[in-house]
């Protein structure tokens, strides 16, 4: 693993270049900082086997610096920095603050950012250090969300995340919490500190906007009820950012979501209705993109959002099978999804894995991922979501997989019976419907688990309804 000297750290940007250049447009002068620490973790004291740490530094670092571009930030210099023992006060070592110090300095930084996750107190003593604003990977991560989000939905789930986290930050706000209101005569008490009245502030706006998400997960609850009096499955897009979901929700439903080369390029969830090559018809669900080391408040604050991958009938987890951390990444949706409740066991019978971006490997190495697909377990399909390679034989496979529990029905209805025609009109898949010369229709007809008992009830009394060979 490379470990970068913070004193050979050097500018991408010249002085020469940031002459005459109005400040006011020009991209914060960031550094990224990226702390790998050399401590062994601890057991937890539940036995739990402790999650290696399958990402190399390197690429770490190369997220870190993507994650930072993504907000059109001007990155000047990057590194990656060996910690032996981290500091509860800096996290950093005396020595590494101090070098540190000299370059913010001599490179006129603005902002530097800290790939690892920052305590309040770790946080307000770098910015004194390093006379800089410091934002750890939580704090960049908002920063995106709140710069991303588009829907009303999608910012009242950032804005309670920026909330939660500033609220436990206040203490590096303010150099006067002596300071204290209220207290009436000599015996009135200390009255309140404005750290208090902060904190109580921040409290009431995360109050109201949870009720209203609260109400934002009643409206979505209905409008998936809705979509079960429609017998039409769903299907979610999961994975990790930059995997090329949105590409791939383009190229099979003929949409025109944004999808770019980029981290977090789409946050607000979009659903489009698409029909399979046998003629199923079901709902595809774009999600946002999952990262390592996703913030829980975060996880929290979309949980409305990201309670579409729970309820949908089939998951589609797209991976960048072109990257080197393609593994590690996977892994890391994994994790991400256990924290909404959907267990690898569960995962398995109703997941799909899609293997993106097969066009930017060479030939031999193509061949060798679609074999490795052909064994993999619960299955895999290499594909191309800008060439359409694999997307005909993945759109066969979901089909086959939606379909298994289903059941096909013959039935043949009289003219007078519009309300049954109706109902399987609503209800069912109809593969085909033939008329005879009395008017008489035999439907040919696919029917769902979830509407099995419906329909047996309605026409358990029918000599005419029969399964299908």
């Amino acid at each position: 693993m490379r470990s970068v000297d913070p004193k050979k750290l050097k500018s991408e940007t010249t002085d020469t270049d940031r002459k005459g250049l109005d400040t006011a447009l020009v991209p914060m002068r960031t550094l990224v900082l990226c702390p790998v620490l050399q401590t062994r973790a601890a057991t937890p004291k539940s036995g739990a086997p402790v999650k290696p740490q399958t990402r190399s530094p390197e690429a770490q670092l190369e997220e870190a610096i993507g994650l930072a571009s993504a907000i059109g930030l001007e990155i000047c210099s990057s590194g990656v920095l060996q910690i032996a023992k981290p500091r509860p006060g800096t996290l950093l070592g005396t020595g590494k603050v101090e070098e540190l110090r000299g370059l913010v300095a001599a490179e006129d930084i603005d902002l530097v950012i800290v790939d690892h996750p920052l305590t309040p107190v770790q946080q307000r003593n770098l910015e004194k250090a390093w006379n800089a604003k410091i934002l750890d990977r939580t704090g960049l991560i908002l920063e995106i969300f709140g710069d991303r989000a588009q829907t009303r939905e999608g910012r009242l789930q950032v804005e309670l995340a920026h909330l939660t986290y500033q609220k436990s930050r206040l203490v590096r706000s303010w150099t006067h919490l002596e300071r204290q209101r209220g207290g009436v005569g000599f015996l009135g008490g200390p009255g309140e500190t404005q750290i208090e009245s902060d904190r109580r502030a921040l409290q009431v706006k995360i109050t109201r906007i949870r009720r209203e998400l609260d109400q934002v997960k009643r409206t979505r609850s209905l409008h998936r009820e809705s979509r079960k009096r429609v017998p039409y499955a769903i299907i979610a897009l999961v994975g990790y950012t930059n995997a090329g979901k949105s590409t791939l929700f383009n190229h099979v439903t003929g949409a025109d979501v944004s999808a770019k080369d980029q981290l977090f390029a789409t946050l607000d969830p979009t659903m489009r209705e698409i029909q399979l090559p046998g003629g199923t018809k079901a709902i595809l669900s774009d999600t946002v993109g999952f990262i390592s080391n996703l913030p829980t408040g975060l996880i929290a604050a979309f949980r409305a959002t990201l309670e579409e991958v729970l309820e949908a009938d089939l998951i589609l987890h797209v991976r960048d099978i072109a990257s080197e951390e393609s593994d590690a990444q996977a892994l890391d949706v994994e994790n991400v999804l256990a924290e909404l409740g959907i267990e690898a066991s569960e995962s398995r019978t109703r997941m799909l894995e899609v293997w993106n971006k097969v066009d930017l490997l060479d030939e031999d190495r193509a061949s060798e991922l679609r074999n490795a697909a052909g064994r993999a377990d619960g299955g895999a399909y290499c594909v191309s979501s800008i060439t359409g390679e694999g997307l005909p034989e993945l759109l066969e496979a979901l089909e086959t997989k939606l379909n298994a529990s289903d059941r096909e029905v013959e039935i043949t209805l009289d003219p007078g019976e519009g309300a049954l025609m109706n109902w399987l009109h609503e209800n069912t898949q109809i593969l085909s419907a033939d008329t005879d010369s009395e008017g008489r229709t035999t439907y040919q007809l696919r029917i769902s688990r979830a509407r099995e008992q419906q329909f047996t009830k309605r026409f358990a009394n029918r000599p005419s309804a029969s399964a299908a060979e």
